[in-house]
């Protein structure tokens, strides 16, 4: 049966019954659609495939069960602003944590996993929140040096991590994935469409929902973005470069730690008031600058953006070692099979950026 799948793909699609209906050119009615979809009824050979192609994947994709379900969804900031919106974001989550997970089945690759709730650091004040940055720090052997490609470094570890394009509003998702053998995945959603530094920060402050155990006494959120500034930017380092107690800091300044630590001059600002480096006059009269420039929606010197690659690299290393097939691994990567095979012998692109990266 397609039901589930035909769903999933026509909202990652953004299109309702009736959209598709106008985009099979009425091949078949909106009414049909939605019995395929409820599994009353199947479509025929022709109308498999003419849904596959509109769809942008393959009949094995709609033929196939689904495998993974979508437990929770929480989306940082605000909520996104329609029922359609939402439930397009969640059918792409599924669908790239799906794709995601059969690349590493196929390869016998198991990720570890992330945070079991024993492992939880216990939180009670801010200080608290200190010590379990340095901590998990420590516990992942990163010192107290900026971390060069977060994105990178945190797949590593075993956090599943989209790249998808979201509306301005939300900075994030955190999605709790249920597998077929019922164990449950957590992943973090960035915005494809925000700079560097801020995805970056995004990453740190959904580890922070994994990794913390924050109690009702604190605010959750408050207490996850301060994790996240702790661990991008180490207490010890961020006073070793500006000293303990300074009485003014130039933009100047605030600009070259930021491509140092890969965050904004912002939460740097912030960073610096929280640490006791600066007090909040000081505070408040660079953000005062900040906002006659018009630098508090959009900084200079934007932090290219950290995309996930380890997805990718598997399915190329399962293709270049004959374990799949072009057109699978056309399917997993969502391009045409030519893009795939030109690919295993072109470097990758890299956005464009003034050659400065976190930790330079």
């Amino acid at each position: 049966m397609i039901g589930a799948r035909l769903k999933l793909a026509r909202a990652a699609a953004g299109l309702s019954l009736r959209g598709l209906e106008a985009r099979l050119d009425a091949l078949v009615s909106a009414q049909a659609i939605g019995k395929y979809e409820r599994d009353e009824m199947m479509p025929s050979s022709s109308v498999l495939i003419a849904l596959a192609r509109t769809l942008g994947v393959t009949e094995e994709y709609l033929l196939n069960p689904a495998d993974v379900d979508l437990v929770a969804v929480e989306f940082r900031k605000r909520k996104l602003t329609s029922a359609k919106e939402a439930a397009e974001v969640r059918a792409r989550i599924l669908s790239e944590v799906e794709r995601y997970l059969t690349i590493e089945q196929i390869l016998a690759v198991q990720a570890p996993r992330v945070f079991p709730s024993a492992d939880r650091h216990r939180v009670r004040s801010e200080d608290d929140l200190e010590n379990a940055a340095e901590q998990l720090r420590t516990q992942w052997k990163l010192g107290t040096d900026a971390i060069p490609n977060l994105c990178e470094f945190l797949e590593d570890k075993g956090v599943k991590i989209c790249a998808i394009p979201l509306p301005d509003n939300v900075s994030g998702v955190q999605a709790n994935i249920r597998t077929a053998d019922a164990a449950e995945l957590p992943v973090i959603v960035v915005n494809a469409n925000d700079p560097g530094e801020r995805q970056r920060f995004t990453m740190a402050q959904e580890l922070g929902h994994l990794y913390l155990a924050v109690a009702k006494s604190l605010d959750l959120e408050k207490a996850c973005h301060r994790f996240a500034a702790a661990f991008l930017v180490p207490r010890a380092t961020l006073i070793r470069e500006t000293g303990a107690s300074r009485h003014a800091i130039s933009l100047r300044e605030l600009f070259q730690l930021k491509l140092l630590f890969g965050v904004s001059g912002q939460a740097l600002a912030y960073r610096c008031k929280d640490l006791g480096i600066i007090n909040q006059a000081t505070l408040a009269n660079l953000f005062k600058a900040f906002g006659a420039r018009g630098w508090r929606k959009k900084e200079p010197l934007e932090l290219p953006k950290e995309v996930p690659s380890r997805f990718e690299r598997l399915c190329i290393r399962a293709l270049a070692e004959g374990v799949i097939s072009e057109s699978k691994a056309s399917e997993l990567l969502q391009k045409t099979v030519r893009e795939v095979v030109e690919s295993l012998d072109t470097p990758p692109e890299r956005d464009a950026d003034d050659g400065h990266s976190p930790g330079v």
